[in-house]
């Protein structure tokens, strides 16, 4: 999967969203984008992709992720209502029970 930014018309506007996103989160900007996250939270297995709605479980109803953040410790995942215009991010541990998977490209292409 080619790196991304729902909306972002092209990928110089996908690069100023990540971008703005990382600053204002206090996140890395790193060569390896994150396209898909798996982990466990209070037992239950999630999964999460960009460009498509969180599972139900954070209630942010058909909100798209935005991009996925990998942080020393943990995951920042931005949607517009978490970490995107309003709100904090929702944070994962980066653990054992956690996965990431990522985009095929990376911002060196």
């Amino acid at each position: 999967m080619k790196f991304f930014v729902p909306a972002a018309k092209d990928d110089i506007k996908a690069e100023q969203v990540y971008s703005a996103l990382a600053q204002s989160l206090k996140a890395p900007i790193t060569e390896k984008r994150i396209w898909k996250l798996q982990w466990c939270d209070r037992e239950i297995d999630m999964e999460c992709e960009v460009g498509k709605p969180l599972p139900s479980f954070y209630q942010t109803g058909k909100e798209l992720v935005l991009a996925i953040f990998e942080c020393e410790n943990f995951y920042k995942i931005c949607t517009l209502s978490r970490g995107g215009i309003k709100g904090e991010p929702i944070l994962t541990g980066k653990n054992s029970q956690s996965s990431a998977t990522y985009f095929s490209d990376n911002i060196n292409n």
